[in-house]
């Protein structure tokens, strides 16, 4: 296997009736969605040639998938641009991604008009394109030119400097990663898998493929729904989900604005997270309300195909406990490496998280130089060619062999003399009963550790719980409580905005 297409051909083939995907308005059965996609893919054909990237500038949805996978028929790659992003950030990941084609649908007309504007794209919209005859010689010409390192997607993240990043991913990559994804969960033909994430966002990438490979049912839930927990409730109970591959955040709206007070969807069976780390307190939560579903925290940056590790929880974890990372998914290596190169294999050592394997990204788009930062030779090993992913997280093993992530390498600091890792005081914090989620940065330029929380506890009582619990070096200078957490588009806490309050 070769193009994640087959995986497409196959299901349509064997149960072309069968729900694939389906949203708000919207279903397609697989032979359906095969049809749309191919339809795209022939009017793309003379536009979207080998290895040419295509932009999606719309909301996700059924027939978004279909243009993705008419992309990839045409023979290239698609990129999804998010629709609440500013007009100099889409200007940027345009001038990045330099696409042959821009492709956006009537709901999105006017605003894609106004960001492109200026760049020199006209807008080729979906309908007219879902609407063309199949060509069968070029979708086949297209076919047999592939090879299974092609990119098929590139996933904009914006980097601590703020610029975008485009992360390019092969077929090989993907069909690599799902079926051990699928296999190592028991992921089944009559799942319904509940799409929460946007699909510019790696964590999607595990929906689709995973409805793709094991004919599963895929329910797209609309992003307004994650504002308003009694239609997210009721649309999880309606739709029979049975999976969910979610954000830390998106499970922590769920607890923390008590979805399941109103409605508890009772085919939930499978709870995998990623992102963040989890607050104990909040998974309790959804254990309490789903005590019978297995749960999975899950581990790895977009740059090596969406997880290297993951940890099946077995019991309730403590406030002032961290859950896992657990251990790598089959052909995948993950070690730790310190400053000097040398390998960290004694638990408890920190070290940076590093992967090697098939899953490995193909590094960043037109950007040889980040590329070569973080893709680089195993310093372990001198013997012949070894890619790695420097993921610039640090963790440590724990006592029974499991990873732990510990924080960003930098989100490790030099403070009053000591060497300090903001989880630490964040995951202290979280710990706290009526600590909701905490955030923590440090201001070089004052000298100051801040901390950002949610929650009900009095700021005066969490500082003197917290110097109770800390060395006097590592509590906060300055504690703030806030309403939410800023969250940016992959709905991760935006660090940024943080510290921008005022």
């Amino acid at each position: 296997m070769k193009n994640v297409l087959e995986w497409l051909e196959a299901a349509a083939g064997a149960c072309p009736g069968k729900l694939a995907v389906a949203d708000e308005g919207a279903e397609l059965s697989f032979a359906e969605l095969q049809a749309k996609a191919q339809a795209v893919g022939s009017a793309l054909a003379p536009l979207a040639g080998a290895g040419k990237a295509v932009a999606i500038y719309a909301e996700k949805g059924a027939d978004v998938l279909a243009a993705m996978f008419g992309i990839v028929y045409a023979g290239g790659f698609y990129s999804l641009i998010d629709t609440r992003q500013t007009k100099p950030r889409v200007e940027s990941i345009l001038a990045a991604l330099a696409p042959a084609a821009v492709i956006t649908d009537e709901a999105n007309r006017a605003a894609c008009l106004e960001m492109l504007a200026g760049t020199g794209y006209e807008p080729l919209m979906l309908e007219d394109l879902a609407a063309h005859a199949v060509d069968a010689d070029a979708l086949a010409a297209a076919r047999a030119a592939a090879i299974d390192t092609d990119p098929l997607y590139c996933n904009f993240t914006s980097g601590s400097t703020g610029t975008p990043k485009g992360v390019l991913v092969s077929h090989r990559s993907v069909i690599d990663f799902i079926p051990v994804f699928c296999s190592t969960f028991g992921i089944r033909e009559d799942d319904v898998i509940a799409n929460q994430a946007p699909f510019d966002f790696d964590v999607s990438v595990k929906d689709i493929y995973s409805m793709l490979c094991m004919r599963a049912t895929m329910q797209v839930i609309p992003r307004a729904y994650f504002s308003q927990p009694t239609l997210l409730m009721d649309f999880l109970a309606d739709r029979g989900a049975t999976v969910l591959v979610w954000a830390v955040s998106a499970m922590c709206f769920v607890s923390i604005m008590n979805g399941f007070g109103y409605r508890v969807p009772q085919k939930v069976r499978l709870v995998m997270f990623s992102g963040e780390v989890m607050p104990p307190k909040q998974l309790r939560i959804w254990q309490k309300w789903l005590p019978d579903a297995t749960y999975v925290n899950l581990y790895g940056p977009t740059e090596i195909t969406c997880n290297c590790t993951y940890y099946v929880l077995d019991r309730e974890f403590g406030n002032d406990e961290v859950i896992p990372m657990g251990r790598p998914f089959d052909n995948e290596r993950v070690f730790l490496l310190d400053e000097d190169d040398a390998l960290v294999d004694a638990p408890g050592e920190v070290g940076e998280i590093c992967v090697s394997g098939t899953a490995l990204g193909l590094g960043y788009l037109g950007d040889a130089e980040r590329t070569a930062a973080a893709f680089c030779q195993n310093p372990l090993n001198t013997r012949w060619l070894e890619p790695i992913y420097r993921t610039g997280d640090l963790g440590r093993i724990d006592e029974d062999g499991n990873f732990v992530y510990v924080s960003r390498k930098d989100h490790q600091i030099k403070h009053l003399g000591q060497r300090i890792e903001l989880g630490d005081i964040e995951a202290s914090a979280t710990g706290v009963e009526g600590v909701e989620r905490s955030c923590c940065l440090y201001d070089a330029k004052r000298k100051k550790i801040k901390l950002f929380y949610v929650g009900e506890i009095a700021k005066e009582e969490l500082a003197e719980q917290l110097r109770a619990l800390l060395p006097s070096f590592m509590v906060p200078g300055a504690i703030r409580q806030i309403d939410a957490m800023p969250l940016t588009k992959n709905g991760k806490i935006d660090r940024t905005a943080l510290a921008e309050l005022k």
